[in-house]
């Protein structure tokens, strides 16, 4: 096992990783801008050393502040969190090539997963579904129109390089394609540096639905079953829950059996998960694969039992996995809610200082947050504040505990989501489990109601 982990991000999930740490015996260090001195995860670290000033670049995405972080405290593995450089396959290589243990996939994994265009050819050659689509990097405009063709409308197309919604476009017929080919090349360029295009048919009703997979670094590879993750504005996740509502156990085992197989045959070490597209007659593609812990990770760990940032660090220390597939059964409902500091009617980012704080506890509900009453939520960063899982026996029970929860939640000082929250768990489309990624758009844009009988009469 490692001696001294440094944990390369901030917020909740330098607090998770931190957490995990000590309950392995594993000593800590806390890397900080100057603006997050305060924050817990510097509180509690056995070692704590600031990076830079407040901006990302300035800081937890300079490689250099924190490779000599680690060199001066004398770490000998570095966790990535997510977001930040968790997924940079040259900064995962610098790590190790450093004489430090980089606790995720393999760079060569990271690099493979990260550039989408050749993440879907490694997937289709390992067997994964993929929805028809151009099965390598655009040349131009005219290439997109011609394969549209060949798929058929409506088509999307998706930045190679990127994720997260930008360098996404949407298109319904011919004329659209070369218009909104530039316009998301060039959103790419700006976000990723690489304004690289690829194209894909668009299925109208999704569900966006990911594969929990856990393997060590001597071949022996499990799933942790499915999280739902349709509730999204922007492509970006709000709630998700685990198992999905439209996920059968048979479906389940076999998008289960499909996955490992591929990963078997690719080689992949550590976790990740495998994110895929469900259409409206349950058949499932693949869009791509993550390669560092998920935002939602804890929704499988309280459905599993399993606690997969301690299994990330074991597994990166190269002990062995310590369950088989025969073990992983579902055995509970859980449901996660991103709190996020932003106005909930507008969803503009809203930081300040937190001048009253109290959080929701009792049977099944769990809270990961960095928040407490006088912290600052900083606008140099995401808007995460916290995020609230609840779990229950069944569905039924953790839609009833995730509203309890809620309504108990208290964050003063600051706008927060809560009050979308409680639309979207009692929207009847969620609470029937019938939602796809459109629901938060039907929730904010609610079609006319159509003239009534009743109402023709009051008129005439």
């Amino acid at each position: 096992m490692f001696k001294k982990v440094l944990i390369a991000n901030r917020g909740e999930i330098a607090l998770r990783v931190l957490r995990a740490c000590k309950e392995l015996g594993v000593a800590t260090v806390a890397v900080h801008s100057t603006a997050d001195a305060e924050s817990l995860h510097v509180r509690f670290a056995d070692e704590a050393i600031c990076i830079g000033p407040p901006q990302s670049r300035d800081s937890y995405l300079n490689p250099r502040a924190l490779l000599a972080a680690a060199d001066v405290t004398g770490a000998d593995a570095l966790h990535p969190g997510y977001g930040f450089l968790s997924e940079n396959a040259e900064f995962a290589a610098m790590v190790e090539k450093m004489g430090l243990k980089f606790i995720g996939p393999r760079p060569e994994m990271i690099r493979l997963m990260g550039n989408k265009v050749a993440a879907r050819e490694a997937a289709e050659q390992a067997g994964l579904p993929l929805l028809p689509g151009a099965r390598g990097k655009l040349a131009d405009a005219e290439e997109a129109e011609r394969i549209a063709e060949q798929v058929g409308y409506p088509v999307i197309l998706k930045a190679a390089a990127g994720g997260g919604g930008r360098g996404m476009k949407i298109c319904r017929d011919r004329s659209q394609i070369r218009q909104l080919f530039e316009t998301a090349s060039t959103e790419a360029l700006a976000a990723f540096g690489d304004g690289s295009m690829y194209l894909e048919r668009y299925v109208e009703m999704p569900r966006h639905i990911e594969l929990q997979i856990v393997a060590d670094e001597h071949g022996n590879i499990i799933h942790l079953g499915e999280r739902e993750c349709s509730v999204q504005r922007r492509h970006q996740k709000l709630i998700e829950e685990s198992p999905s509502p439209a996920v059968t156990p048979e479906l389940r085992r076999e998008m289960g059996e499909v996955a490992l197989k591929a990963m078997r045959k690719i080689g992949y070490n550590n976790v990740g998960t495998i994110e895929f597209l469900m259409d409206e007659k349950g058949r499932y593609y693949f869009m791509e694969m993550n390669t560092r812990i998920q935002v939602e990770h804890p929704v499988t760990e309280q459905v599993y039992g399993l606690d997969l940032l301690r299994e990330q660090i074991r597994l990166a220390a190269g002990e062995k996995l310590e369950r088989s597939q025969a073990s992983v059964v579902p055995q509970a409902h859980s449901i996660e809610c991103r709190v996020n500091a932003e106005d909930p009617v507008t969803f503009a980012p809203s930081p300040g200082r937190i001048t009253g704080y109290h959080q929701p506890g009792g049977y099944g509900v769990r809270v990961d947050t960095m928040a407490y009453e006088q912290y600052k939520v900083q606008p140099y960063y995401d808007s995460l504040v916290a995020k609230l899982i609840v779990t229950g026996a069944n569905r039924e029970i953790a839609l009833r505990r995730a509203m309890r929860a809620l309504n108990e939640y208290v964050i003063e000082g600051i706008k927060t989501n809560i009050p979308f929250h409680k639309r979207v768990l009692t929207f009847p489309a969620f609470t029937a489990g019938q939602y796809d990624t459109r629901i938060v758009e039907q929730i904010l844009n609610p079609p006319a109601p159509e003239e009534t009988p009743a109402s023709k009469v009051a008129g005439a």
